[in-house]
C-alpha cells in the first residue's frame, strides 16, 4: 500500500471491523494501515465495504495469520496491533490455553521477529493475566521490547458498562527502530492533541457530542 503523507504505518492482525486502530488514530492521529489480517468472512466483507465507500484507505486483507509473511513489511512497520483471539483464556469459554486451536501468539510471535515493527498494540479478556499473559510479556522482552500492560474498562472511557480489557503495550529497544519515525509520530500526536486555535484539548469522549473540528467517526 502506498503511504504518500508518510503517515506512521500500521499492520492490523485478527482485525475485527478495525476497532483497534481507531482507538491508536484518537490517541496520535492519522495513520496508515498496510495490512489487515482477518480470517472471519463476515469481517472481511464490513472491511472491503469501508474501503470501497471510502471510509477506510485501501490495503490487503490476508486471510490466514498463521501464513500471513510479514518478512516483506520488514523495515516498513511502525505499529503492529490485534485483539487476538481471547478463547484461550476467557473464564467465559474452556481455558484450553496453548491447547485450543485459537491460540494465535506463537504465530503474532514469528510475525513480530519478521517485521520489527517499533510499537505492539495488542489487546485481550482479563482472564489472559492469569493464563498465557506471562509468555506474552516474557517473548516480547525477548524479542528486545519494553513492555507495560494493564487492565481498563469500558467505562473509564464514558460507556455506560465495565467490559474490562488487558492492553499490553511494547516499545522496541533496538536503537535504529526506536529512532524511525519519532518526529513524525510527534508531530500527528501534537497535532491530534491540539484543538481550534492552537489550544490543547482531546477529541470528545464516547456518548459526547463531536466537537466541529473533530472529523466524522467511523464505526
Amino acid at each position: 500500500m502506498d503511504n504518500p503523507k508518510k503517515l506512521p504505518s500500521v499492520i492490523s492482525l485478527c482485525s475485527g471491523y478495525g476497532g483497534l486502530e481507531k482507538g491508536i488514530e484518537r490517541a496520535i492521529g492519522k495513520v496508515a494501515v498496510i495490512a489487515y489480517v482477518e480470517i472471519e468472512a463476515f469481517a472481511v466483507a464490513n472491511l472491503v465495504d469501508k474501503m470501497e465507500t471510502g471510509k477506510l484507505a485501501p490495503a490487503p486483507i490476508w486471510t490466514d495469520i498463521k501464513t500471513f509473511n510479514a518478512r516483506v513489511f520488514r523495515g516498513s512497520v511502525d505499529i503492529l496491533c490485534g485483539g487476538y483471539p481471547c478463547q484461550p483464556f476467557s473464564h467465559a469459554g474452556k481455558r484450553k490455553g496453548k491447547e485450543d486451536p485459537r491460540h494465535l501468539w506463537p504465530h503474532i510471535k514469528r510475525i513480530i521477529r519478521e517485521c520489527e515493527p517499533r510499537l505492539c498494540f495488542f489487546e485481550n479478556v482479563e482472564g489472559h493475566i492469569s493464563m498465557g499473559l506471562e509468555e506474552v510479556l516474557f517473548d516480547l522482552g525477548e524479542l528486545g521490547y519494553r513492555v507495560e500492560a494493564g487492565i481498563f474498562s469500558a467505562a473509564e472511557v464514558g460507556a455506560p458498562h465495565q467490559r474490562k480489557r488487558v492492553f499490553i503495550m511494547g516499545h522496541s529497544n533496538k536503537p535504529g527502530l526506536e529512532r524511525r519515525n519519532r518526529a513524525s509520530m510527534q508531530e500527528y500526536t501534537d497535532k491530534q492533541a491540539s484543538g481550534p486555535r492552537g489550544s490543547r484539548i482531546w477529541l470528545a469522549r464516547p456518548g459526547q457530542e463531536q466537537f466541529d473540528w473533530e472529523e466524522p467517526r467511523v464505526i
